[in-house]
């Protein structure tokens, strides 16, 4: 079989793949997308929550022009949401002003994919990315010959793994599920309560939420699944459709992120904000950083590392600081529900609000 030729070769179509490969397209690179699902987006594995603009702004202010890359339909605006509010353990809830907009997953993903296809991209579904045999990539549908190869393809990066680039180490497992009925437009995070390490989160949209759990595997003693059956069952769900999951990196942004001819975006790359579990800003702001670094390489010589150099200045400060703060928290305030409970109750609603915001509580 003679192999596909293109500039550059995308594993995964979530939003850091597809913001990849569309900024990639509209600099004239032939960008080829892969995803080894048979649908975009399908099935949900996470939450479905977005920071507004002026949040995303405020975290990470060296980002630049974040009204034309998050430029959201309306229709996907499923909750506009005006608080988090934090639950410690006996139930003593902190509602810190945040604003922002829960979405449906699948959907978004999806538009992501369509505007790189209408950049030009080409997406191939169901094709899975296998290895590097001589110069070429080998996938279930193919081998592909490429210039530069993109990992968008999550913390188990299998792109990672064969280029030889770090894996974020012990990502949290996390699952998530429907929940019907009507909820306040805050998104409520519980702490505590469910099992050690443990965290749980509703997520509110039009007619329902996105509800889920997440725990430290260092402290589990049960499977994620049990603990969110827990949770369930404590929070009276009526839950429809079944339980989607996924890890989350937790240990911050990874280094090296890029080698001879590859770079690694989004969850592969560690860009997750390590207090929350937020991940999609960073996928996109970073994914447009990777196309730029990619297009100066392809169209000028420009080293490829010029792309870590951009999220070192970007995104690294911010997420170094969420990721310490989330080992403070590991450390001292999660062993158990009594440790849980004073820590927030010490740290109270201000300094957690700089929390959320991946700052550093002190002082």
């Amino acid at each position: 079989m003679s192999a596909l030729k293109t500039d550059v070769l995308v594993v995964g179509a979530g939003p850091a793949g597809s913001t990849v490969a569309r900024y990639a397209a509209l600099q004239g690179l032939d960008v080829t997308m892969v995803e080894r699902r048979s649908r975009v987006g399908v099935p949900v594995r996470c939450g479905e929550f977005m920071p507004s603009i002026e949040e995303i702004r405020d975290m990470f202010p060296a980002s630049a022009d974040l009204e034309e890359l998050f430029d959201t339909p309306s229709g996907l605006r499923r909750r506009e949401i005006e608080a988090i509010r934090l639950v410690t353990p006996k139930g003593r809830a902190y509602d810190i002003p945040f604003q922002g907009y829960s979405t449906d997953r699948d959907r978004f993903d999806q538009h992501l994919a369509s505007l790189a296809v209408s950049a030009g991209a080409e997406l191939i579904t169901s094709c899975a990315f296998q290895r590097r045999e001589g110069g070429l990539f080998q996938t279930s549908e193919g081998p592909i010959e490429a210039k530069v190869l993109v990992g968008a393809d999550g913390p188990g990066s299998r792109v990672a793994r064969e280029m030889g680039l770090p894996l974020p180490k012990s990502p949290y497992p996390a699952v998530t599920a429907q929940a019907e009925g009507d909820f306040e437009p805050v998104l409520t995070m519980f702490f505590g309560g469910i099992a050690p390490g443990a965290y749980g989160w509703i997520i509110p949209k039009d007619g329902g939420a996105n509800v889920g759990v997440g725990h430290n595997p260092r402290l589990a003693e049960r499977s994620t699944s049990e603990y969110f059956r827990r949770f369930a069952a404590d929070q009276g769900f009526n839950l429809r459709g079944g339980l989607g999951g996924k890890h989350v990196p937790a240990q911050g942004p990874m280094s090296p992120i890029h080698g001879e001819g590859v770079l690694t975006v989004g969850d592969a790359a560690g860009h997750v904000m390590a207090v929350n579990g937020g991940g999609v800003p960073l996928a996109m702001i970073g994914g447009r950083l990777a196309a730029e670094a990619i297009a100066g390489h392809l169209h000028r010589g420009e080293p490829l590392s010029l792309y870590e150099d951009a999220c070192r200045r970007v995104l690294f400060p911010r997420l170094r600081s969420a990721a310490w703060t989330k080992l403070l928290a590991d450390t001292f305030a999660f062993g158990s529900d009594l440790r849980t409970e004073w820590c927030m109750l010490s740290l109270g609603r201000r300094r957690m609000a700089k929390m959320l915001r991946c700052r550093f509580p002190f002082p």
